[in-house]
């Protein structure tokens, strides 16, 4: 399983934790584009791919055409504030 997690480079507090941990957290300057880096990242073999709440709120197909996929998993998180 290789698991991404997936936030707004202006975003201090989501996934501090895992970017602590060494884990692949990528940060997003431009939200638009949030489409183009989750197909990047399926390319790449990630499986799992963890939202937070802002950035899915840029998501216009990804997020649906994988909803029903048993091999590609998209979790959003949610806003602690």
């Amino acid at each position: 399983m290789k698991i991404s997690w997936l936030k707004y480079e202006k975003d201090n507090k989501s996934f501090r934790l895992m970017q602590a941990l060494g884990f692949d957290v990528f940060s997003l300057s431009d939200l638009d584009k949030t489409d183009e880096t989750m197909r990047n990242l399926i390319k790449q073999n990630y499986d799992t791919i963890v939202l937070s709440n802002e950035v899915a709120g840029f998501s216009e197909d990804i997020i649906k055409k994988y909803r029903n996929n048993k091999n590609i998993k998209i979790v959003i998180s949610f806003s602690k504030s």
